[in-house]
């Protein structure tokens, strides 16, 4: 009898851990299924955002990937390289979630100033210009990625062998407040060929050239971006600080400098410039699309190289190497958007 009741009993516990293993069961099915669906729409979501990018982005992208991988093989030349790489992730992913959210509402007309739709028409186009700037001041945690040297040496000695003189050093002779007043007008112009150049494209509602310049200068300064990685140089600021006569003196254009200069300076990345590259893709964009701003830029844009010798921010190799990129980058992205016609399709179902 007691045997029975034993045999009942181990029975009954049998089921009962038949029963919690047969709920726990469904539960970690019911989890499964949970995942599989979240991957499923979350790649669903991820390639509807890839459609919706454009010519520019996937040179954005691109770099982003690129930088991320240098920064994984040379991590150990990286102050906390995982926190970058989550930073550019984040940065990858706002970039394709902007596109997708924006290219759901652009079958959307509106008359009004002030919509949902023409906030994010409106930043889908702009945005571009705060991920140049992001790149930029990233270079100073990049600079030394690849080589813990400096480079300058190697551009000094092209600069007496181009020129007979060190420039910049030869230059200081000839300053005066109001020349460099001047000078320093010039090299603020810079912030506004791109800007300029992008509002009256986007005022006309010419999609193609507005994102056929933006790409032009995307491809330009990633090419500089990747030189300046691979090639650090840290300019004349800092490198001749010790062999000026006296600081440069001016008035309200060298004081806007000084400030600009206080709270953005990057230390390294001069070669190429990037100021050069930016303004020469930006010139050859107006020369392809707008002529008339192109004979606008032209004058400030010869201006704005001489004046970054003069405030000695740059060597001549690096104007000189500024004005390559710049060209390259135009001639690179123009063959990307004419064989793509890469208008991304928030932009071409609004036109």
């Amino acid at each position: 009898m007691s045997r029975k009741i034993d045999y009942e009993a181990a029975s009954l516990r049998d089921l009962v851990w038949r029963g919690e293993s047969s709920a726990a069961g469904v539960d970690v099915c019911g989890q499964i299924d949970g995942v599989r669906s979240f991957s499923a729409w979350l790649t669903e979501q991820t390639a509807l955002a890839w459609r919706s990018c454009g010519a520019f982005e996937w040179v954005a992208l691109g770099y982003l990937g690129l930088s991320s991988v240098l920064v994984i093989l040379f991590a150990q030349n990286v102050p906390h390289p995982w926190r970058l790489l989550g930073v550019q992730a984040i940065v990858a992913v706002g970039i394709m979630l902007l596109c997708r959210i924006s290219s759901i509402y652009a079958a959307t007309e509106t008359s009004q100033i002030f919509s949902v739709e023409s906030f994010w028409h409106f930043w889908r186009h702009w945005y571009p210009h705060l991920f140049f700037l992001f790149c930029f001041e990233e270079l100073s945690v990049l600079v030394h990625l690849i080589s813990p040297q400096w480079q300058d040496s190697k551009l000094m000695a092209f600069d007496r062998w181009f020129t007979g003189v060190n420039p910049t050093l030869w230059l200081d002779q000839f300053a005066t407040p109001a020349r460099n007043d001047f000078m320093q007008f010039a090299y603020l112009t810079y912030f506004i060929y791109l800007l300029t150049l992008g509002l009256i494209l986007y005022y006309r509602r010419d999609w193609y050239a507005y994102w056929s310049v933006m790409t032009y200068s995307a491809v330009a300064y990633v090419i500089g971006y990747v030189i300046a990685i691979s090639f650090p140089i840290e300019s004349p600021w800092f490198s001749m600080a010790n062999l000026w006569h006296s600081d440069l003196q001016g008035g309200p254009f060298t004081a806007t400098i000084v400030v600009i200069e206080h709270f953005g300076r990057v230390h390294g990345a001069a070669f190429p410039s990037e100021h050069v590259a930016g303004s020469v893709a930006a010139l050859l964009g107006a020369w392809c699309h707008r002529r008339w701003v192109f004979w606008v830029m032209l004058p400030l844009v010869l201006c704005m190289c001489i004046s970054t010798i003069w405030g000695r921010y740059h060597y001549v190799a690096d104007v000189l190497g500024g004005i390559v990129t710049g060209t390259l980058g135009y001639w690179i992205g123009r063959g990307i958007m004419e064989r793509n016609r890469a208008v991304v399709t928030s932009t071409r179902l609004r036109n």
